[in-house]
């Protein structure tokens, strides 16, 4: 099955363009989440906050958004262990279930102002709003650091042997070939542009919404502000200029890799035969590579390698447009329908010309002499 565009959805069109993309390889991000930055600050997006609080973390964006077109997702691989396996296991014989979360939708929750000296909440809030995590099992990360060997010193060894207890994959909008958001939307915000990648026109987008639920993936947000959707445009200004979208020229260590879609996949598929003779065998390229029905979206413009099951970086196993999705059922209930109503409109036909056809009954001629 082609991952090609067909021609008709092309709004913009230029002599020898050709499909361009993203390829995202998980093994060699850091985290440091620079393609963030160069994405905010080209495209002049609002900050998420930087304020570090206690049981908070670096990830400050939390998610893409309408402000937040590039989001680096730092994913724990913790396994539990046999004891808190035999515990669990236990708890559950008992009929232990856990407790229900102090969240304002079961009744609790925070009342009133935040406690926190800065308007944050506090570590109790923080505590109580986990769902059975109490205060002092939120980890206090700078009094940690400072507790290292008396001056905040970093056991160099032990940091380099739990480097793979963490993974992450800085995600972005798919542009994919059959997009749902594309789909969706009314106005002709959203276009395919002469690159095949998806643009929202912010101009021309009234804030309907629709191009929210429709994206498979999550990644079309509104604005808090005025309302208008909001997503990753794979820097459109720049690939005009010939100039390479400002994440990719800002990552360091080459995780997110931009080019032609064909070369991209080429390299891609290339890297995950690497990685597989080097012993990491699960590894898998997510939104490339597929055959019909395994294709995600008819084929993702911006793809990536994988090394854990597609839910733990929060990316669903299977996704497609709605529209491309429901078409065949749709198609048949319409066409169903349709005949349906032949078939109704034929019987009244058909009973309609008997009915003529009959000769008068002896009730009729006798109302008829009658009235002579």
């Amino acid at each position: 099955m082609s991952t090609i565009a067909p021609p008709t959805e092309i709004a913009v069109h230029r002599e020898g363009a050709e499909r361009m993309g993203f390829f995202t390889d998980t093994t060699v991000c850091i985290g440091c989440k620079a393609c963030e930055v160069a994405c905010k600050q080209w495209n002049d997006l609002p900050a998420d906050g930087s304020r570090f609080v206690k049981g908070g973390s670096y990830d400050h964006t939390g998610e893409l958004s309408a402000s937040t077109w590039r989001h680096v997702r730092f994913v724990e691989l913790l396994e539990p262990t046999p004891q808190l396996r035999d515990e669990a296991a236990a708890a559950l014989r008992a009929g232990g279930g856990g407790q229900v979360p102090d969240i304002p939708a079961a009744g609790g929750g925070r009342v009133g102002e935040p406690s926190g000296p800065s308007g944050e909440p506090s570590v109790e809030e923080l505590a109580s709003a986990g769902s059975g995590v109490t205060a002092q099992e939120v980890p206090d990360l700078v009094a940690m650091a400072q507790e290292q060997d008396g001056d905040g010193g970093v056991d160099v060894a032990e940091a380099v042997a739990r480097m793979g207890d963490w993974v992450f994959m800085s995600d972005v909008c798919k542009h994919c070939t059959n997009a749902g958001c594309l789909d969706a939307c009314p106005t002709g915000a959203l276009v395919r542009t002469e690159f095949q990648t998806v643009v929202l026109q912010a101009d021309v987008c009234n804030g309907c919404g629709y191009c929210v639920p429709a994206c498979p993936f999550g990644v079309v947000d509104r604005d808090a502000d005025d309302g208008r959707a909001g997503k990753c445009t794979l820097c459109y200004d720049r690939l005009e200029d010939g100039l390479e979208p400002a994440c990719a020229k800002a990552c360091p260590t080459d995780s997110i890799q931009f080019g032609r879609y064909d070369e991209l996949v080429d390299i891609a598929s290339r890297r995950v035969a690497t990685l597989h003779r080097r012993g990491l065998d699960g590894a898998y390229l997510y939104g490339a590579g597929d055959e019909g029905a395994d294709q995600l979206a008819g084929g993702l413009g911006a793809f990536f390698l994988l090394t854990e099951p597609p839910e733990r970086y929060g990316l669903p196993a299977q996704a497609d447009s709605p529209i491309q999705e429901n078409v065949v059922p749709a198609t048949a209930a319409a066409v169903v329908a349709g005949l349906l109503a032949s078939a109704g409109a034929a019987f009244a036909f058909v009973r309609a010309a008997r009915t003529v056809g009959e000769p008068p009954s002896r009730l009729g001629r006798a109302s008829r002499r009658g009235r002579w």
